[in-house]
């Protein structure tokens, strides 16, 4: 991706304003899916290594491409580009508008031999069922001989989507607002989606055994627990039915879900339902989890361009996590205690995934949440920028991938009539960033790994 990319916002013409787009646009090459495989993957004659643990292709019979994920395209480029005509079969279900290359018209791209599918994210749509079950029909009859190669990223729990048989979509899509809509984190949202689907928690490899099973991950969550990427289909799952249950209740949910789910995850808390495979289950001994890019990577890149410009950089210890309005006035926090000390110029630099607590009806994401909530706090602090990067170009339901706060922001806003508090109660950052022109507007950027929150001091 190239800086140009991130234009958005008069500040972004300055001189400044062009350091930081370059600044952006590092963290999103670094993290590009297409190269992170090339590194990871390597074929030599009839020798693939990935990680460092060899496939020994002569003794391969049959190799099969599958994945889910906003990455999966160019994920599925560089191994065709790697393997070419070796692969047998291969479908990808990636997010809708990012089948890369693909007319927009098409329902479906080709490299080589994998099939690339567009479904609805983050709520699973029938386009996303229908996918799924064309995948998992490509891993029938696998045999010991055979390798199947899983691309997954993030995205990937709402893409890769094969309800239990007593479980509809309009269940799962009833469940999955309700999640989002809660405040609950991406370790307890997939808990509950491993206990409801047949692909989740390493009911893909349970589907392709006996197989060889190598799994290129690019982490979109923090610390890159690999139960929860993607609610991890080729994965041990150490969660369990009165664990989703819990979470339930938790978030009052128990008698909001829909019957057919309460039902579900009753009968196998009662142990009436089969556990998905656990840690120490044989059948990963023939699985391969490779992390090939994650959040931590996407940061190193961004501060070292920053370096290169003249910033001074900070890496905060705290990763973004928690409600976004209030991360938003903890970083602006931050930003006026390290302006007090005279820190310039200065960069600071954090990772990772917030959450957001609907209780409007307005348009947004976390980003743009944690973005509004900084206004009233930098407002009039000279020469600060923030700004809020989801990296796969997409916040919430919408095309921003967040916004760009200055200490003029507040003062802009309340000369042409927008209340900060206002939005904020109506979770509508959007249609607030909007008239000021401070959205960040990339398009998809074809990778995920979280999302990147800057504060520069000039």
């Amino acid at each position: 991706m190239q800086p140009d990319s991130f234009q958005t916002h008069s500040l972004f013409a300055s001189t400044h304003g062009a350091a930081i787009r370059r600044v952006l646009a590092a963290a999103i090459q670094a993290v590009d899916p297409h190269t992170a495989v090339l590194s990871r993957l390597k074929v030599d004659g009839d020798l693939l290594v990935a990680g460092g643990q060899p496939y020994d292709l002569s003794s391969v019979r049959r190799i099969v491409v599958a994945g889910a994920g906003k990455a999966g395209a160019p994920m599925a480029r560089a191994v065709s580009e790697l393997l070419g005509e070796r692969i047998s079969a291969g479908l990808v279900i990636v997010k809708d508008g990012h089948a890369g290359a693909a007319p927009r018209s098409a329902r479906y791209a080709r490299y080589a031999r994998i099939e690339i599918h567009e479904a609805a994210h983050p709520v699973p749509d029938m386009r996303g069922v229908q996918a799924t079950r064309r995948l998992s029909a490509l891993l029938d009859g696998l045999t010991r001989d055979d390798l199947l190669i899983c691309l997954i990223s993030g995205g990937g729990s709402a893409l890769l989507t094969a309800p239990d048989e007593d479980i509809s979509l309009p269940d799962l899509q009833a469940l999955t607002g309700l999640l989002l809509a809660c405040g609950a984190d991406i370790n307890e949202i997939n808990c509950l989606r491993k206990h409801l689907d047949q692909v989740k928690g390493g009911g893909l490899a349970r589907r392709a055994a006996p197989a060889r099973v190598l799994t290129l991950i690019l982490s979109d969550v923090m610390g890159n627990p690999l139960d929860v990427i993607a609610s991890g289909p080729c994965v041990p799952d150490p969660s369990t039915y009165p664990q989703a249950l819990a979470l339930l209740e938790k978030y009052s949910l128990l008698d909001k879900v829909p019957a057919a789910i309460r039902a579900h995850l009753q009968k196998g808390q009662r142990g009436e339902l089969p556990e998905t495979p656990k840690p120490g289950d044989l059948l990963f001994a023939r699985v391969q989890n490779l992390v090939i890019a994650d959040n931590a990577r996407a940061a190193q890149a961004a501060l070292a361009q920053a370096r290169a410009e003249g910033w001074q950089t900070h890496l905060l210890p705290t990763p973004l996590q928690g409600e976004a309005r209030d991360v938003g006035e903890m970083l602006a926090g931050i930003a006026r205690q390290a302006a007090a000390r005279g820190a310039r110029p200065l960069s600071l630099l954090a990772g990772g995934e917030t959450t957001v607590t609907l209780r409007g009806g307005g348009l947004g994401g976390r980003n743009q949440e944690l973005a509004l909530a900084a206004v009233p706090a930098l407002a009039g602090l000279p020469d600060v920028t923030l700004v809020t990067l989801a990296t796969d170009g997409g916040d919430g339901p919408t095309d921003a991938a967040g916004a760009v706060v200055t200490g003029q922001s507040l003062a802009r806003a309340a000369a042409v009539g927008l209340s900060v508090p206002r939005f904020l109660e109506n979770n509508d950052a959007y249609h607030f960033f909007q008239p000021l022109g401070d959205l960040l507007l990339p398009g998809p950027t074809l990778t995920n790994v979280n999302d990147l929150a800057f504060i520069f001091l000039l």
